[in-house]
């Protein structure tokens, strides 16, 4: 790799580690998670913590999707908050099929591909903007998307799963 495309990717491996940190934090409390805490709600989402845990396995590659898409100029889906929110609830209602170690280890797969991903953008692909749909078309650059769906949605759920955990 050349010294200039090293130079590129400083910001992207920035990203990728933050992103890596948090993946890693969540497999943590995961891994230590027992049946019972498996089971625990979690108040905001209104689901189990193993629910809230599989939904972000599952939506890794899907985020960073929407990152690549942002970051080679290609539009977002034109979904809508209500029909993410019908997704997620449909992905709620099947959740006696979700289990520990199933979750685990699409959280590892997903967070490794998800990060790679990352990895990969230049800065010109992380400085391209696109827009949201289901946000009501507001522009983001892949950064942001990065910062705020893939580590932030990470951060919002780890942070009610462990609330929930904390609960007797």
């Amino acid at each position: 790799m050349s010294v200039r495309a090293q130079s590129l990717n400083v910001r992207a491996e920035a990203l990728a580690e933050r992103f890596e940190v948090a993946n890693s934090e969540l497999i943590t409390v995961i891994e230590r998670c027992t049946e019972s805490q498996w089971q625990a709600h979690c108040t905001p989402e209104g689901w189990s913590v193993g629910v809230t845990a599989h939904h972000l396995a599952v939506d890794h590659p899907i985020l960073a999707g929407a990152v690549q898409a942002v970051a080679t100029g290609q539009p977002l889906p034109p979904l809508t908050s209500a029909a993410i929110d019908q997704m997620n609830a449909e992905h709620a209602a099947q959740r006696a099929s979700y289990g520990k170690n199933e979750t685990l280890e699409l959280l590892r797969s997903g967070g490794a591909a998800a990060a790679s991903a990352v990895r990969a953008l230049g800065d010109e692909q992380l400085d391209r903007v696109g827009t949201i749909p289901w946000e009501g078309d507001r522009p983001v650059s892949a950064q942001q998307l990065i910062e705020e769906k893939l580590i932030g949605h990470i951060s919002e759920h780890l942070e009610s799963i462990r609330a929930a955990l904390q609960r007797p």
